[in-house]
C-alpha cells in the first residue's frame, strides 16, 4: 500500500500497531520483500546465536547462549504467529522492531552477553606468567 497508507493501520483496526502488531504494519506498507528480509535477519541472527551456544567454552557460556537464543527465538515466533492469527494475542514485542524501551534494552544485554561469550572462546596470544 505504501508508508503511511495501509488500510489496516491508518483506519485503526490495529490499535498496538507500534508494539504488538508491528510486523503486520510492516507487512502492509513495506510489502512481502520487506516481511520476508525481516525474517531472513531474524533467522541469521538465531543461527549465529545457535553458533555461539555450540562453539562456546565452557558449559555455562553455552547455556546462556542457548537460554538466549530461545528467548529470541519464542519472541519472533511468538509476534509473527500473533500477528498472522496462528498463536494468540499476547503482548510480546517483536525484538528490535517494536517500540519500547525495556525490551530493546534487554535485548541489547543479550546480545553484550553473546559477544562477551563468542569473545572468551578464543584462544589468548600472550599468557603472563
Amino acid at each position: 500500500m505504501g508508508l503511511l497508507k495501509g488500510n489496516q493501520t491508518q483506519l485503526g483496526f490495529l490499535y498496538p500497531k507500534t508494539t504488538d502488531f508491528i510486523f503486520a504494519v510492516i507487512g502492509e506498507e513495506m510489502g512481502f520483500i520487506v516481511a520476508c528480509a525481516l525474517i531472513i535477519l531474524y533467522v541469521l541472527l538465531i543461527t549465529k546465536c545457535l553458533y555461539v551456544a555450540k562453539t562456546a567454552k565452557d558449559e555455562t557460556g553455552k547455556l546462556i547462549a542457548s537460554g538466549i537464543t530461545g528467548v529470541f527465538l519464542f519472541h519472533m515466533l511468538e509476534n509473527i504467529g500473533m500477528v498472522m492469527g496462528l498463536l494468540p494475542i499476547t503482548g510480546v514485542p517483536l525484538l528490535f522492531v517494536s517500540y519500547g524501551g525495556s525490551s530493546l534494552i534487554t535485548s541489547f544485554i543479550c546480545i553484550g552477553l553473546l559477544l562477551n561469550i563468542s569473545s572468551k572462546r578464543q584462544k589468548t596470544i600472550f599468557v603472563a606468567n
